[in-house]
């Protein structure tokens, strides 16, 4: 399960409510489009050619299959189905697609058996995967992650999946619930006292009895969201360009200083993925840290994709700002 978290990352040097949230609404195409040739292209680059708008669409990776829920559109395969339903329960699948093999090495025979009219994928998956795929059906390759503007590329994404899906109605709805969501939290914040206030947020794993901590800087879609809400990110190490994230060890926390929020999000499915209340819980240099000392270490919500589209980032906002003000 340790691949689950670090697969989204994989450049990294070390190695990620509203009540509508995670819902969608019916897909839909106007009729006068409803049967027009699409014309795109997608970050690789590739003119990708659809006879009409897709409807049997296939998602090799879990931010895509967000967006697509956030479209209306039920996929009818998904990469690793389990993985999915345990961490991204936040935009859960409303169907019961094909489950095409890992995130990082799709099935090509399980996928070509479904005959997509589309397969969206990422810039995170092999050149020579994406080019079988091809052989298979249209291939709308995304930029899987962007350090520079995250939100910006989330948005991107969506707009570009709806482009190809006949949705784009329902993809500017879904821009402005996002947006409103980020506004909301900001003035609940605000309105606690708690604008400006230092936020550290991060993921943890336990292997052979050795626990990695993986900050997630400013230029994760975390720490994107973080600022947009109104908070300061506690982080002073670099991450990586793609995905903005580091790497460090419970040593490392000691360069938090007095002030700062520690937030993570695991699963009860995966315990070594929970080092913060059990392989650390008793550790002396966890056990002084400023934060731990003040009880200001929260667990965010279980089933929020921490690399997902606009259903985990709404879900992670309401999270947060209930953890920080109650």
């Amino acid at each position: 399960m340790r691949r689950l978290l670090l697969t989204a990352a994989a450049v990294t040097a070390a190695a990620l409510t509203l009540t509508s949230c995670g819902t969608t609404e019916p897909a839909a195409t106007d009729s006068a489009k409803g049967s027009a040739p699409i014309s795109l292209t997608d970050a690789s680059g590739t003119k990708v050619r659809l006879d009409r708008p897709a409807t049997d669409v296939v998602g090799t990776e879990w931010n895509v299959v967000e967006s697509l829920l956030a479209l209306g559109v039920d996929p009818v395969g998904v990469a690793d189905v389990k993985g999915y339903r345990t961490w991204d329960t936040s935009a859960p699948l409303k169907n019961d697609p094909k489950d095409i093999g890992t995130r990082g090495e799709p099935s090509m025979d399980t996928i070509a058996s479904l005959s997509p009219d589309l397969i969206v994928a990422t810039t995170d998956l092999p050149a020579s995967a994406v080019k079988q795929l091809r052989r298979i059906a249209p291939v709308l390759q995304l930029k899987s992650a962007d350090g520079s503007d995250q939100i910006g590329l989330m948005k991107e994404n969506l707009d570009l999946i709806a482009e190809a899906t006949g949705t784009e109605e329902q993809a500017e709805k879904a821009g402005k619930r996002f947006d409103a969501k980020l506004a909301q939290g900001k003035k609940a914040l605000a309105d606690a006292g708690l604008a400006g206030t230092e936020i550290a947020f991060a993921d943890g794993y336990v292997t052979s009895n050795q626990v990695s901590i993986r900050p997630y800087t400013s230029g994760s879609l975390i720490g994107a969201v973080n600022e947009a809400i109104g908070l300061k990110n506690a982080w002073t190490v670099k991450g990586d360009e793609s995905y903005g994230l580091a790497a460090t060890d419970v040593e490392g926390l000691t360069a938090l200083g007095d002030g700062v929020r520690f937030a993570y999000i695991g699963s009860d499915g995966d315990k070594n993925s929970t080092p913060f209340t059990g392989a650390l819980a008793e550790n002396s240099v966890w056990k002084s840290l400023p934060f731990v000392k003040a009880g200001d270490v929260h667990r965010l919500d279980d089933g929020i994709w921490m690399f997902g589209g606009p259903g985990s980032m709404e879900a992670y906002v309401d999270s947060l700002v209930e953890a920080l003000t109650k």
